[in-house]
């Protein structure tokens, strides 16, 4: 009917500037591509960063009407969402959830997304912090890094990359967050945000070995999260 999916890299913005490559920009395309006779509307989709599913409409009504329905299922307390990630690290617990007040916060010249543990009623009654959940689950683990069940019951920017920094379990490729989790003596522990500065993710010897990358390559290592599956009415 109305609905298309496919499956996007990582590193494609849904929106982007007028010069850069987007999901928006290769809808035009696509429609012609597959001789559809509306325009395309983006219904839901993975962040920039994370790869996975992306559901698209030829039917504004539907469109509207799929989300809406994404924002009523999360507010009875079901997750429509489903996504999986690989960690460096492996959680203490097979599944529980990870519960945060999350900011967007200024250090020098750029904006983070950091936890707020406690956050008080007149910062959420200002929206200035949003509390926000996601439950996980321990699908496999080998050789310290683990594949895990990912479902989100919020929606914030970089929510799932912080959520698994405060595991202790890092996503593989996330080269903005993971340097809050330090280790002494090969034991993780979170460090501030202000004591974490940016910078590519550090994985050990025998890690790099397994993937087939020098460090020197490391940045060029996409965020290994990827958006599952999609709940329909």
């Amino acid at each position: 009917g109305a609905l298309l999916a496919l499956s996007k890299p990582a590193g494609l913005p849904v929106l982007g500037c007028p010069e850069e490559l987007s999901l928006d920009a290769l809808l035009p395309a696509l429609r012609q591509c597959l001789g559809l006779p509306a325009e395309l509307h983006v219904v839901k989709a993975p962040a920039r960063e994370c790869s996975g599913l992306v559901l698209l409409s030829s039917c504004y009504h539907t469109t509207k009407q799929l989300q809406q329905f994404f924002t009523n299922v999360r507010r009875r307390g079901q997750y429509p969402a489903t996504y999986r990630a690989i960690t460096v690290g492996v959680p203490e617990e097979a599944e529980g959830e990870i519960s945060t007040g999350l900011c967007w916060k200024q250090q020098g010249d750029t904006a983070m997304v950091v936890p707020v543990p406690a956050p008080g009623r007149r910062s959420l009654a200002r929206k200035e912090v949003k509390n926000t959940l996601t439950r996980y689950r321990v699908l496999g683990a080998r050789r310290g890094c683990a594949l895990l069940q990912l479902q989100p019951k919020t929606a914030f920017p970089e929510q799932l990359q912080v959520h698994l920094t405060l595991l202790l379990c890092p996503a593989l490729g996330d080269h903005k967050h993971s340097s809050r989790v330090g280790r002494v003596l090969g034991v993780p522990f979170l460090l501030t945000p202000e004591a974490a500065t940016t910078r590519t993710q550090v994985l050990d010897k025998e890690l790099l070995s397994q993937l087939g990358l020098s460090s020197q390559q490391l940045h060029h290592l996409p965020l290994h999260i990827h958006l599952q599956e999609l709940m329909l009415p």
